[in-house]
């Protein structure tokens, strides 16, 4: 396998005209932060899945694990920053963090609305069958990631067995209230591409995934939310392996988007890594890629110190701007 830095070099290497350059040739300034509303945590890489389009590189042996004095500091912050309405807690799994517990209850007793990034097989790791209580008590809106609705696709790209547990689980959530008609109780579903293509129309396969799930299942959620795999870390190594990486790279830059870039997450976000160290966002935290104002959330005051600061960026940036765009929170049009 190619070094991780190598192939960095080459993702930015098949993006000869480079972000920057792009925004400029569309009479767009150089990205700067708004306020920031959003506050992700990583808290780890460890996960109970090693999914191949993961650009955590999240997996089962991972010792990457935010420690309780770093999440104690991170609602001490939050505390400090009452513009930050949400915090998105992401991993890894992030329920296989020993602070995770302490981290939602925290943040629900500030009023703050939690979003966590649930990959649905956690639920049946030993400890955590009590998890769609919790989530329910705590108000969580649950964001969990189901890239189709067949078994074949989602075992082939997250392990074998996933889709059947990913169901289960699904159905249980749907117990507790999550993702019913009229229960303030969210939950969305994630869909990635299975391979090197950009994700079809969100709102067209919202409808097939209600259809199917319904129809097969029983299951009911809110929303589908569609985001384009990027190319950083376990997915670039497999595009790097089947010697896709520039043409990936390519259908990225020749479908960039001016019409997103006004909405692309980084503008009202903040990054905190597992160790507590700041980026401008999840990607950029991935390749480890500095941020503009200090380096830790023990530097800083207030997530206020990061409005109007300008935002790093680098050819997978292509990525959030390819097509109807790409964030988070799904399609930016």
């Amino acid at each position: 396998m190619r070094a991780a830095s190598d192939i960095g070099h080459r993702v930015e290497a098949a993006a000869p005209e480079g972000f920057d350059a792009t925004l400029t040739m569309h009479d767009h300034a150089p990205i700067h932060r708004g306020s920031v509303t959003v506050l992700q945590v990583n808290v780890g890489k460890l996960c109970n899945q090693a999914c191949h389009h993961c650009h955590v590189d999240a997996g089962p042996k991972r010792t990457e694990v935010m420690t309780p004095a770093t999440a104690e500091r991170v609602l001490a912050l939050v505390d400090a920053s009452p513009e930050i309405t949400t915090v998105d807690l992401t991993g890894g799994a992030p329920e296989l963090n020993p602070s995770f517990r302490m981290l939602v209850h925290g943040l629900h007793a500030m009023g703050r609305r939690v979003q966590v990034r649930c990959n649905l097989t956690v639920l049946f790791v030993p400890g955590m069958s009590d998890l769609p209580e919790f989530y329910r008590d705590h108000g969580v809106h649950l964001i969990c990631s189901l890239p189709c609705y067949t078994s074949d696709n989602v075992d082939r790209q997250r392990g074998r067995g996933v889709f059947s547990e990913s169901i289960r689980a699904l159905q249980r959530l749907n117990e507790f209230g999550y993702g019913r008609p009229g229960s303030d109780l969210r939950l969305d579903l994630v869909y990635n591409p299975l391979g090197a293509f950009l994700p079809p129309a969100q709102a067209e396969l919202e409808a097939r995934y209600t259809t199917e799930l319904q129809e097969q299942f029983g299951i009911v959620f809110n929303d589908l939310i569609v985001i384009t795999n990027m190319p950083i870390k376990r997915f670039a190594e497999m595009l790097d392996r089947q010697g896709a990486l520039a043409s990936y790279m390519g259908l990225l830059v020749n479908h960039f988007n001016p019409r997103t870039v006004g909405q692309v997450m980084c503008r009202a976000l903040l990054s905190v890594g597992w160790d507590g160290r700041l980026y401008d966002c999840d990607f950029n935290q991935m390749l480890d890629l500095p941020l503009d104002g200090p380096a830790t959330i023990w530097d800083i005051a207030s997530c206020r110190e990061f409005a109007g600061r300008r935002i790093t960026t680098a050819a997978h940036c292509f990525g959030c701007t390819a097509g109807a765009g790409s964030s988070c929170g799904g399609s930016l049009q």
